[in-house]
């Protein structure tokens, strides 16, 4: 009886060692401004390098990025090499146009699945403008599988529209029924330039839909750096900067830290800050 107690203590021991491990992963957003020879000393050419030394040190492994043009999507790959990038041009689906890119650690991750969707009423429709918006708007999605556990979940990255209310509204919706098509209820996580805040419409509906997703943000175990992401290459005062880029992930993802570095004048990585979080699941 004492050798069947030991034994059956011994199991339960073992169970609780065996316990899952989370996964966890440093995600982040990033809008790297597109390549504008009228930018002066902001021009991407100056910037680049500071750009993938970066996202190297930050120890990124997913990266959702923005504004991205087709020579900035080879640039970053070629100063990356210990990633790999997914994306089209959004005016033709191949190069023309700018990409909202994924960039992954291909050495932790593998791709299962890929594509990219238009904003707009048909979401194949390839350089087609959605609703009121008035530029050609994009997604890119991925749906990964992390090499050391055989976990499986999705990442999505946009850029909103600017001027069409509507446009965002709706692109929200596509985004949230692409995400329930694609991967259900596992774990997924939107990156994106939002171009509105948290009092935006677009905002509330991502955050308040019925398949509701969360901001990385405001459920952080902490938070460090700046409150804000757009600066216009520290043109506006901190103090009128504004959080359009945002992280948001399903429910069963724990934020522990989210961080928005400051930008630093005469070394600036872009117009906006990047945020950065750090995610378990």
């Amino acid at each position: 009886m004492k050798h069947i107690l030991f034994l059956a203590i011994a199991l339960l021991s073992l169970t609780g060692c065996m316990k899952e491990k989370p996964t966890a992963l440093r995600w982040a957003t990033f809008n790297v401004r597109y390549d504008n020879p009228q930018d002066s000393l902001n021009n991407w050419q100056y910037r680049k390098a500071r750009v993938c030394k970066f996202i190297q040190e930050q120890k990124i492994d997913i990266l959702g990025m923005q504004e991205v043009l087709h020579n900035q999507f080879l640039d970053l790959r070629s100063g990356l090499p210990e990633y790999d990038g997914i994306g089209v041009g959004r005016d033709d689906g191949k190069t023309a146009g700018e990409y909202a890119p994924l960039f992954y650690r291909k050495d932790k991750y593998e791709v299962l699945d890929s594509n990219t969707f238009w904003l707009a009423e048909n979401p194949d429709s390839v350089g087609m403008m959605g609703w009121d918006a008035v530029c050609v708007r994009i997604a890119t999605w991925a749906k990964f599988r992390e090499k050391s556990t055989g976990k499986i979940f999705m990442a999505v990255n946009t850029h909103f529209d600017h001027i069409g209310e509507e446009a965002r509204r709706q692109s929200a919706l596509l985004i949230i029924k692409k995400i329930k098509e694609i991967v259900g209820e596992r774990p997924a996580i939107v990156t994106g330039d939002f171009n509105v805040t948290d009092a935006s419409s677009a905002y509330e509906t991502i955050t308040t839909n019925e398949f509701v997703m969360k901001d990385a943000y405001k459920i952080a175990g902490h938070v460090t750096g700046v409150d804000y992401t757009f600066h216009d290459f520290a043109r506006i005062p901190p103090q009128n900067c504004e959080k359009i880029d945002f992280i948001f992930v399903t429910p069963q993802i724990k934020v522990t830290g989210c961080d928005i570095p400051a930008e630093i004048p005469g070394a600036l990585l872009s117009d906006h800050n990047p945020q950065l979080a750090d995610l378990e699941f």
